[in-house]
């Protein structure tokens, strides 16, 4: 977090990226971005939308970043939630970003499932807001959780809870259900020939749905579920992860968490935390840089509860990316909700 002679050095991977793609050009670009989910893209494009004065010298160093890391790497992975479509036209101008876009989703082989990630959660709402409640709960364990999280935002607490108990049950999913699930979309499921059943759903994506939750639904449905059925609300609660278990993050990895938040997000979001994890965080820093962190908190003020509880939720989001690719490790769940 501290100011660095070399700038590229405290550049968060995702900027470094939308640099990189940048310079590749549109098609080039776009080959590559069809190698990676609609998370990913997102979070691409909001990092190229935010770009300005971009040096010479630091083209030439994050791309001899790059080429250091593909020597070792197999793969490159990030993670987030804007809206691609907005974030490219932001990006890169109306026709680039259009023509980009094509690229991407013409050049894969997407599904009627798979087209969902690209939409905004309202349209995805309305899509699924008259079908039988149990493939509402289908869409939900198959999209990513914080996009199933605001698409649940726009139903009542009633049908949220109907949905979340058919989530939390689910295990498997037969074939002929995914293939009505495309045949209500108008769209043909590719690969369905098989007859192995789909995995999907159950308490770990219950939980991280809620995780992504607001605070006060988050809470409503966690204490609505346990009403309805203690055991399934507790395995979803113990299964959680909200922003104080950072405290349980070994030292490691929250020093590599950090390297990917930025500065501004971190202070914003440790101004809802309590002592103790703010002393986990400046203890994994160097002193130079924990300094100007205390004194950036200090200065920063009074911040509204929503703009605190939304920077956690950023930062949570890029520590689950990182657990699941193996670069950290995540502690136990807690009870506190964000």
């Amino acid at each position: 977090m501290s100011e660095e002679a070399n700038p590229v050095a405290s550049m968060p991977a995702v900027e470094q990226a939308a640099i990189l793609l940048l310079t590749l050009g549109e098609a080039d670009a776009a080959e590559v971005l069809k190698h990676m989910g609609p998370k990913e893209v997102q979070r691409v494009g909001a990092a190229m939308s935010k770009l300005s004065n971009i040096e010479q010298e630091q083209v030439h160093t994050v791309m001899g970043n790059f080429m250091e890391q593909v020597r070792n790497l197999t793969g490159l992975g990030v993670g987030a939630d804007n809206y691609i479509r907005n974030m490219l036209v932001t990006a890169l101008g109306e026709d680039k970003a259009h023509g980009l876009i094509d690229r991407i989703l013409l050049g894969g082989n997407t599904t009627g499932l798979d087209t969902l990630k690209w939409m905004e959660p309202r349209s995805v709402a309305d899509i699924i807001r008259n079908e039988h409640p149990q493939i509402q709960a289908i869409v939900i364990a198959y999209l990513d959780p914080d996009q199933a999280a605001e698409i649940m935002g726009y139903f009542s607490d009633s049908v949220r809870l109907d949905i979340m108990m058919r989530v939390s049950s689910l295990d498997t999913v037969q074939p002929s259900a995914l293939q009505e699930l495309n045949d209500i979309l108008e769209k043909q499921f590719s690969g369905n020939a098989g007859s192995q059943t789909t995995t999907m759903g159950g308490f770990k994506c219950a939980a991280e749905i809620v995780n992504n939750l607001d605070s006060g639904i988050a809470s409503e449905l966690l204490e609505s579920i346990k009403e309805m059925d203690e055991d399934t609300g507790n395995q979803i609660q113990d299964l959680m992860f909200v922003f104080d278990n950072l405290r349980d993050v070994d030292d490691r990895g929250i020093q590599a968490l950090l390297r990917e938040v930025s500065s501004e997000l971190l202070i914003v979001a440790l101004k809802g935390a309590d002592n103790d994890l703010q002393e986990k965080i400046f203890a994994n820093m160097s002193s130079r840089a924990a300094e100007l962190l205390r004194d950036d908190l200090e200065a920063k003020g009074p911040v509204k509860v929503s703009e605190v509880e939304g920077a956690q939720k950023e930062i949570l989001i890029i520590a689950r990316r990182m657990a699941d690719a193996g670069e950290i490790s995540l502690g136990g769940g807690g009870e506190q909700m964000l």
